[in-house]
């Protein structure tokens, strides 16, 4: 039965890329999904609407503060039982959450899923890795980019259609099943690998544990677009990067650091993790998060109208992923990047001019051509990132690319929110307007450009080991 399943997906790699894939859909969904439930759940809870938001923080400081633990967690335990452990964490706080009698209860609950997905995402790309050869990189490896896609555009419509059909509790309780179902799949076919365990780095983990937190939460209020924010969320910042350069020296001098650094050395790792991914990273975090704003804010739109413009950006995103593969293997890995970065920054600055009631098929043609770019862009910078990792990297190189990851992505909400609030200070208005709004999506349309002089610096082979590409003599 298990290799009849194997073999009908298209292998036992593919089957296990898959199997993480809908655990890493669950994990990122959840990030978003209570976005437009946070009104009604704020009424039930007998607090103010402005506190719900902490059902977010406290999701991401919990995700942030725990991820650099789950490689040595992992050579501990091994891989299949952390894995299924943090899935198994992550079904049963989805059912705190649902079940929550009062706002503190909801915000351990929040905490427990961040820490579950700390160790979800690290570890189920490190399985992935360890299960795949090196040819079949490429279409394992693309089978874990749809969540990242689908689930940050996907999540605020799904959870405003759930809440308004049944109540915002059934956002939790539907992770009940799909969390089963994920763990006897994994107990089923994913190895359980595990390395001779290392004493623990309580120094290390508390120095990145801090920088991430500091990080995220100064993220978050620049999120809020709020000015009294922004001096402490800006101060955070810096703080933030004080304690990384000093997690970063002890990581440096101590023999077994709970975060191995030897894949920085590797430089299409660094160029997609540190330089040109989390440029990329963070204008491909930034677009969906300004585009239903100004839907809503400076057109007036409800959610609903919102989110129907936003499936056209979903469903290219999704459409996207049949022809990227195609193309990697056609043109290259660095040719792609390159191009496709400056693609994705042309369309980003165009859905500046977007006017909804008005030109709906131009409309439509720049949200597709958006969504598209960011697909194919996301797909190439996750090949690759593991390009030439060699196996014994693996490990460190998926927690590094992990915190890397996160850092890009919530860098991504605040650049766009700050880009909004220094706009508007330059005008002097007293609130977020259209101008705004263009401004900020020109200026994140440029960074994206910005990242291919990064990405010019890969070798023109990179990656045509795992991507099939073949140069013209």
């Amino acid at each position: 039965m298990s290799e009849r399943l194997a073999s009908m997906v298209g292998g036992r790699s593919m089957l296990v890329s898959l199997i993480v894939a809908i655990a890493f859909f669950m994990e990122t969904l959840d990030a978003t999904i209570i976005v437009t439930a946070l009104p009604q759940m704020a009424r039930d809870f007998g607090v103010d609407a402005a506190r719900m938001s902490m059902g977010i923080t406290a999701y991401l400081m919990a995700a942030a503060a725990c991820v650099t633990a789950s490689g040595w967690l992992a050579d501990r335990v091994g891989t299949r039982t952390l894995f299924c452990g943090a899935i198994g964490l992550f079904t049963l706080s989805s059912l705190v959450c649902g079940l929550a009698p009062d706002f503190t209860t909801f915000i351990v609950g929040r905490a427990m899923q961040g820490a579950a997905a700390a160790m979800m995402s690290p570890v189920g790309r490190l399985v992935v890795l360890r299960t795949s050869e090196k040819k079949d990189l490429m279409k394992a490896l693309s089978a874990l980019i749809w969540p990242g896609l689908v689930a940050p555009v996907l999540g605020p419509p799904l959870g405003g259609w759930i809440t308004d059909a049944a109540s915002w509790h059934w956002i939790f309780y539907v992770n009940i099943p799909v969390g089963l179902i994920g763990m006897a799949l994994v107990l089923a076919f994913v190895p359980n690998e595990k390395k001779e365990p290392t004493r623990f780095d309580g120094r290390g983990f508390i120095l990145t544990a801090v920088a991430l937190l500091a990080l995220t939460y100064g993220f978050d209020l620049l999120g809020l677009r709020e000015t009294s924010a922004l001096a402490i969320g800006l101060g955070l910042m810096l703080f933030a990067l004080a304690v990384g350069m000093a997690a970063l020296r002890h990581m440096r001098r101590t023999q077994a650091p709970l975060v191995r650094l030897e894949a920085l050395k590797v430089h299409s790792f660094f160029i997609s993790s540190v330089t040109g991914g989390v440029l990329s990273r963070a204008t491909i975090s930034a677009t969906p998060f300004l585009l239903p704003l100004m839907f809503q804010l400076a057109f007036g739109l409800s959610p609903l109208e919102a989110g129907g413009m936003l499936m056209i950006y979903m469903l290219a995103n999704l459409g996207m992923k049949m022809l990227t593969n195609p193309v990697i293997t056609r043109f290259g890995i660095r040719a792609t990047l390159i191009w496709s970065s400056i693609g994705a920054g042309i369309t980003i600055a165009l859905c500046a001019f977007i006017v909804p009631e008005q030109h709906l098929l131009l409309n439509g043609l720049i949200l597709a051509l958006a969504g598209a770019g960011r697909s194919l862009q996301l797909t190439a910078i996750t090949m690759v990132n593991f390009a030439d990792i060699a196996p014994q990297q693996r490990q460190p190189a998926s927690v590094l690319s992990s915190l890397t990851q996160q850092i890009g992505m919530g860098a991504g909400v605040a650049v766009g929110a700050l880009l909004l609030t220094l706009s508007q200070m330059a005008r002097g208005a007293d609130a977020i307007g259209l101008a705004d709004f263009r401004v900020a999506l020109v200026l994140a349309g440029a960074m994206s450009a910005l990242a291919a002089l990064s990405y010019r610096s890969l070798a023109r082979d990179v990656g045509d080991e795992i991507s099939g590409h073949r140069a013209r003599a």
